[in-house]
């Protein structure tokens, strides 16, 4: 794959699809940056060759969520707040176009100096984005001599921004910045060239979010270790009560299909043997620590309980390759964070043993962050619904037009 160091940049406008897709309060402050500073080394380079650089992004789903009115809340979703904290990262003053394809927007990504930093405002203010739009894409081609794609995050869709426009440029002229180029050599590294034994560690609620990863893991994990809401639906395949813990009950026959499948192919699912549980979902709640055999009625599942905090330890101790998405238990309350924060520490401990360590997917990131830990696996993904679907063995527009 060609990359930003494989370009001089000096007297090049580079355009740049970057993920600035970030949070906020309601006073429009950042709270999480992590997106911006993952893009500052691929925009550094291009200014230190002496280049001008012109960024592009998306904001949330502008044409989702309509006023009363039906017109767009620009000023819920414009990327103009982010102007005055990417200028104190980048040391310099970031110019701001109003539109992303306007006249005006190419007055001034035209007249850019060396040195300078154009951000065009959130590309889904136009329909013509998520659609893929042809001549929306040519738009935002003339912003720039060269494209780097270097939102991963959003390499999954193959919308004109982050797809599209790649044909605009020849292949000499469209590379991958770095943190694109690290996403894909990180998740290529677990997908094709993992190390023996390979773990992996699925979370979240939901079953049906994660079928399609759990199946193409049974032709490459040698053990999948299953936690969080998702857990309880494989338990109750299993024949056994999990009171009123969350269960798809439409996926009990792929569930009890995925563990024959497993067995067959000598893949070890891991299951959760006793749980913390609540008469409701609060933290605040009446809680208890029970074997997972027989949960009482009335009762929830919120996270795993010490004996498979135990029994997943052992399994991760002994990996030598290992990926995380989704958490053991609802982490963001403090009385059910334990098994989510034990997880964390023993892949970091794992880590600092030798073994690779990818944390991929929204839930996981944010709780590698909240402990602390972020710093102590081999790589964190800023890549959601890309990296899923990456592990799916699906095909990512965003990478295959750089190729």
């Amino acid at each position: 794959m060609q990359t930003v160091d494989s370009i001089n940049f000096n007297d090049k406008r580079a355009l740049i699809r970057v993920d600035f897709n970030v949070p906020f309060d309601k006073q429009f402050n950042i709270t999480d940056d992590t997106r911006i500073r993952a893009a500052l080394p691929t925009i550094n380079k291009v200014l230190k060759d002496g280049g001008s650089v012109v960024l592009m992004s998306h904001l949330g789903r502008p044409l989702k969520k309509l006023k009363e009115d039906g017109s767009i809340d620009r000023e819920k979703f414009t990327l103009k707040h982010i102007v005055k904290h990417l200028s104190n990262l980048l040391e310099r003053d970031v110019i701001f176009a109003d539109d992303c394809i306007d006249e005006n927007s190419q007055t001034l990504s035209n007249n850019l100096k060396n040195g300078e930093v154009l951000l065009l405002e959130n590309t889904r203010f136009h329909k013509g984005e998520e659609k893929g739009d042809e001549a929306f894409a040519a738009q935002l081609a003339h912003h720039g001599d060269v494209y780097i794609n270097d939102a991963f995050g959003s390499a999954h869709r193959a919308h004109a921004s982050t797809t599209i426009v790649a044909k605009h440029f020849t292949k000499e002229n469209k590379c991958f910045g770095y943190l694109m180029a690290a996403e894909v050599a990180n998740a290529q590294k677990v997908l094709n060239n993992a190390t023996k034994p390979f773990t992996a560690i699925l979370g979240g609620a939901k079953v049906s979010d994660k079928i399609l990863i759990i199946e193409n893991l049974l032709n490459l994990a040698d053990n999948i270790i299953i936690g969080g809401g998702m857990a309880y639906t494989f338990i109750k395949a299993l024949g056994f009560n999990v009171g009123n813990s969350l269960v798809e009950d439409d996926k009990i026959d792929l569930a009890i299909d995925i563990l024959k499948r497993a067995n067959d192919k000598g893949v070890k699912i891991v299951l959760p043997e006793d749980s913390i549980i609540a008469d409701k979902f609060d933290n605040d709640a009446n809680t208890q620590i029970v074997d997972n055999l027989n949960m009482k009625s009335g009762w929830m599942g919120l996270d795993i309980g010490h004996q498979s905090i135990s029994i997943f330890e052992d399994v991760i101790k002994e990996s030598k390759t290992i990926l995380w998405n989704g958490p053991m238990g609802v982490f963001e309350m403090e009385n059910f964070q334990n098994g989510t924060r034990a997880v964390a520490i023993a892949i970091a401990h794992a880590t600092k043993e030798g073994a690779f360590s990818l944390v991929g997917g929204g839930d996981s990131v944010a709780a590698i962050n909240k402990f602390h830990l972020a710093d102590k696996v081999s790589y964190v993904s800023t890549g959601g619904g890309a990296l899923l679907e990456f592990f799916e063995g699906k095909t990512l527009p965003g990478v295959t037009a750089l190729l």
